[in-house]
């Protein structure tokens, strides 16, 4: 009997061990951000973006050109001219455009920060839900254990006429119900554990925690809502496309400003050569109409995507930390009653003392085992709740 487990007792203990399974945690989240296939493609997208900004800011291809022409009564008098030209911008768009695309860089950069992010805190919930299985599955051992028990107990009490058929055949669906939860738990922790092999770039990953990081509830709201707002990843992003847009504006303003060619030039023929600089120059007058306007259009929308995102924030903060709060409520007094709950040993020895009947012992103990599945929800989801209000750390 000494074997049979406390299960509210061992349930105490299942928080113990943080430090470990943060490490755990944190190993399994660099070997992703470094082998995850859609974060390498993305890195390779940012680079791409980043290089294509810069075309932008590029000379105009130079232009060559050559004419020979001759007299139309004298084909031997000859003229033959040489051009060789160079286009750009006026020289302050160079410069301007150039700050441009280092805030695009930024941008881009923050971009990356915030689907980086999405991908380990799907990681990191795969994470906790490996870990729920794990103790579903220790739970579930000991449960089979004690019905395997109390099988052979009542088979021999059967035989010498001391239990019924009724007695033993709900021992026998206790058994069959055990065995088809212990299955549905191996199948589901397989399940898991695919995902995040999936999201590790298909290598398998290593990660044996069962026990939580201990991550306790923040005390004070309005601290914990100003980490969060000031840390936000998709707030930083959109105030860094607000940034391009503002300096956009500055470009289309810039672009009104004319165009300049210099070149040279050289006419051959039958005479004496001359050689001679080109200048010329090119007003936008049509090409640039309405950009300022657009550009301006193009920064409000991006900066009511900010205000909106940052309501949106704000309100995901609030519900995660009410729910995060009411689950802690919760899981404590689930604490307390576990504690002065009578346990499954004690059950079993009424059992076959004959204090109790079958009945009477699995109602009692399905109370405590569906007790028991509610607690580790209730940690598996208030885990949840507390990665996504500290997601920024990740």
């Amino acid at each position: 009997m000494k074997q049979i487990m406390i299960i509210s007792t061992a349930l105490l203990f299942l928080a113990i061990g943080g430090v470990q399974a943060q490490n755990g945690i944190d190993q399994v989240l660099k070997n992703i951000e470094t082998n995850n296939r859609e974060l390498q493609a993305n890195e390779q997208q940012i680079t791409s973006q980043k290089l294509e900004a810069k075309t932008d800011n590029n000379l105009p291809d130079p232009t060559l050109s050559y004419a020979h022409l001759w007299g139309a009564k004298d084909k031997n008098e000859t003229i033959g001219e040489l051009v060789v030209s160079q286009s750009f911008d006026f020289p302050s768009l160079y410069a301007t455009r150039n700050k441009l695309n280092r805030l695009k860089a930024g941008a881009f950069d923050s971009q990356a920060d915030v689907f980086r992010q999405e991908k380990l805190l799907q990681a990191k919930e795969l994470c906790l839900d490996i870990i729920m299985l794990r103790q579903q599955k220790h739970i579930l051992e000991e449960r089979l254990r004690n019905a395997e028990e109390l099988a052979r107990m009542y088979a021999k009490r059967l035989q010498t006429g001391d239990a019924n058929a009724l007695e033993t055949n709900k021992i026998n669906l206790e058994l069959l119900n055990v065995n088809t939860e212990a299955s549905l738990n191996e199948t589901a922790l397989r399940n898991k554990q695919q995902e995040l092999n999936t999201l590790n770039g298909n290598i398998p990953v290593v990660f044996e925690e069962n026990q939580y990081p201990a991550i306790p509830l923040p005390s004070d709201y309005q601290m914990l809502k100003s980490e969060v707002m000031a840390t936000d990843r998709t707030l930083m992003a959109l105030g860094n496309e607000s940034l391009v847009a503002r300096k956009q504006i500055a470009v289309n303003k810039s672009q009104w400003l004319p165009k300049l060619e210099l070149g040279y030039r050289r006419n051959t023929g039958t005479g004496v050569p001359f050689n001679g600089v080109v200048v010329g120059f090119s007003f936008p007058l049509f090409e640039n109409r309405n950009k300022v306007k657009i550009a301006k259009v193009q920064a409000l929308n991006i900066d009511l995507q900010k205000d909106n995102a940052t309501l949106q924030v704000e309100s995901e903060l609030a519900q995660l930390y009410r729910e995060a709060k009411t689950l802690h409520a919760s899981m404590e007094e689930y604490s307390k009653t576990f504690q002065s709950q009578q346990d499954l040993a004690l059950l079993k020895q009424a059992l076959t003392g004959g204090q109790i009947s079958m009945i009477e012992y699995f109602v009692e103990v399905s109370v405590i085992y569906q007790s028991h599945q509610n607690y580790l929800q209730l940690e598996n989801q208030y885990q949840k709740a507390m990665a996504r209000i500290y997601k920024s750390k990740l």
